[in-house]
């Protein structure tokens, strides 16, 4: 599949880890969500995509919609 970016085909997929945060101030002491994704960076322009996995992607959406209640 092409780079949504730049339409190239020179693409490779690589294991990543990487912690998302909550932004703002008030969030600075929540945990990291630690996410183990699948990344696939296009090596002509940089462009990187990956899926963040269903149970951390549950548990950010739980914690964004406490944030905002």
């Amino acid at each position: 599949m092409p780079c949504k970016s730049c339409g190239s085909v020179n693409r490779k997929k690589f294991s990543a880890e990487m912690g998302i945060r909550f932004p703002g101030l008030k969030n600075v002491d929540e945990p990291v969500v630690w996410v183990f994704p699948e990344l696939v960076v296009c090596l002509d322009c940089g462009n990187a995509e990956f899926v963040v996995p269903e149970e951390e992607l549950r548990f950010l959406a739980k914690d964004d919609a406490a944030a905002a209640g």
